[in-house]
């Protein structure tokens, strides 16, 4: 039996059911594979139906503002995928009067949808004979056929693009490549594939020879740089309310338009006598009844290319400052997932 048709066959007897398969709508398609790009599905799906709850049509995406999707995306990271999701929107509607292009190289266009979620979109929703290329198809067809290109590399991009296309089912298109990403996210999977109820094991060139753990291969290009977070979180003491200060970070980088607590970055962990400096050239010459450290020991927050060595310092003082908030609208301000982890744990 041909690998397409082995791979049809097993989609039919295995795949979730899952909120995005009820569907042929591109607006749906669209945002489940934005969504679900570096996010697992159990993950996903949760905001997959929020979003599509709050945002029934791109209309209502497109004239949202940002922060009320970068409020629904928090928890997710990789924030600019919620930028882009927003632009892609407002493209939709402003150049296509709302309806998303029919066709892959018109879906290119879009903001942030490259070549796979274009031709997720593209097979899916119109039947175009495209082939879908992401991390597990990338798993699937590294191990079936052997290949050690690395997947990272122009070269290995193109290979297995080509491949894809040439192993394909042009008769179900959308079953096929929604098949075949399903079949390595469940059957083909990264540590633990299910090689022997595997269909495909009798001609797997990577079960024969022994390298099913080390295909597919990848150039490790990341360089992961160390940064020293200091938020000072200001408790201020009113005669009606306690309030605390966030800012929008403006520049561009990681959790850019996402608010946080006032940061001081250093190039090293902070010693305990230094915070004084830290107040005096955030605040000036306020007085602070009580200064303290709410983690002795930093909090690693990890990113794709950094590692956020992080402490929260808790102020209290009953001075004015600048930018305060009340407490009780913490929860509107959209934030990063460590700033969010924070605030759920602190009893203000």
């Amino acid at each position: 039996m041909l690998f397409s048709k082995k791979i049809l066959l097993w989609y039919e007897q295995n795949k979730r059911e899952l909120p995005w398969r009820k569907t042929v709508d591109p607006y749906k398609i669209w945002l489940s594979e934005i969504i679900l790009q570096q996010t697992r599905v159990a993950q996903g799906t949760p905001y997959y139906e929020e979003f599509v709850y709050n945002f029934p049509t791109v209309f209502d995406l497109a004239n949202a503002t940002e922060e009320k999707v970068l409020k629904l995306w928090q928890g997710l990271g990789y924030y600019s995928r919620a930028r882009n999701l927003h632009a892609a929107a407002k493209m939709v509607v402003e150049n296509y009067n709302g309806i998303f292009p029919n066709n892959y190289k018109e879906l290119l266009k879009l903001k942030g949808v490259g070549d796979y979620t274009a031709s997720a979109i593209a097979s899916i929703c119109f039947n175009e004979l495209t082939a879908v290329v992401d991390g597990n198809v990338y798993r699937v067809l590294a191990r079936y056929f052997g290949i050690d290109k690395p997947i990272n590399s122009s070269e290995g991009i193109s290979y297995f693009k080509q491949l894809a296309t040439d192993v394909m089912n042009q008769g179900n298109i959308r079953d096929y490549n929604q098949g075949i990403m399903e079949f390595g996210a469940l059957q083909c999977a990264p540590k633990k594939p299910q090689c022997n109820s595997c269909p495909l094991q009798d001609s797997c060139l990577a079960f024969k020879d022994g390298s099913i753990q080390k295909l597919p291969v990848k150039i490790n290009k990341t360089k992961v740089t160390k940064r020293y977070f200091n938020y000072v979180v200001p408790i201020i003491k009113s005669s009606n309310h306690i309030k605390t200060i966030l800012s929008k970070r403006t520049k561009k980088g990681i959790w850019f338009n996402l608010w946080e607590f006032p940061l001081h970055e250093s190039k090293k962990e902070l010693a305990e006598g230094e915070i004084q400096k830290v107040l005096f050239e955030l605040f000036g010459a306020k007085n602070f009844s009580k200064v303290y450290t709410y983690n002795n020991t930093p909090i690693v927050h990890k990113l794709s290319h950094q590692y956020l060595y992080t402490r929260f310092w808790i102020v209290e003082t009953e001075e004015s400052l600048t930018n305060e908030i009340l407490i009780s609208e913490l929860d509107k301000y959209p934030v990063p997932v460590l700033i969010a982890d924070f605030i759920k744990a602190f009893k203000f």
